[in-house]
C-alpha cells in the first residue's frame, strides 16, 4: 500500500490500485489470513487456551477499532483500561481522530478512510 499514490479527486470512485494488489494476498497461503465466509480462513486462526479464573476481562476488536497494533496509539493495558472506564465508544473515537489526522493514509497506510470499527468489552 506504501508504493501505491492516493488517486486524485477525479478518480475518487474507482478502486485504488493497492486496493487491488491487496485483493491478491488476502486469505490465501503467503499472504495474510482475515475473517471471511471461506472456512479456510478459520483454519488459519491463532487460538489458545487460559483457565478461567485468571482472567479477569475480555476485549473482542476488530481491526477497525485497534488502537495498539494498526495505529501505536496505546498498550494493550491502557487499552483495557479505556474500554473499562470510559467504554467501547471512547476507544473508537480515539481512533477515528488518528485516522482523521492522516485524511490520506500517509502516516498509516489502509485502503480506506475509516474501518469497520468494533469492540466488545466485558470485565469476568
Amino acid at each position: 500500500m506504501v508504493d501505491h499514490p492516493r488517486p486524485a479527486p477525479r478518480d475518487a470512485g474507482r478502486p485504488r490500485p493497492d486496493v487491488e494488489t491487496l485483493g491478491q494476498y488476502r486469505n490465501r497461503d503467503g499472504g495474510f489470513w482475515g475473517a471471511s465466509t471461506d472456512p479456510l480462513a478459520a483454519d488459519q486462526a491463532l487460538t489458545g487456551t487460559i483457565p478461567v479464573n485468571q482472567v479477569s476481562a475480555a476485549a473482542l476488536l476488530t481491526d477497525g477499532a485497534d488502537a495498539v497494533d494498526r495505529y501505536g496509539l496505546m498498550t494493550r493495558r491502557l487499552l483495557l483500561d479505556v474500554l473499562a472506564q470510559d467504554g467501547p465508544s471512547k476507544l473508537i473515537s480515539r481512533v477515528r481522530e488518528t485516522e482523521r489526522s492522516d485524511p490520506h493514509g500517509e502516516r498509516w497506510p489502509r485502503s480506506k478512510a475509516h474501518e469497520h470499527a468494533s469492540a466488545v468489552f466485558c470485565l469476568v
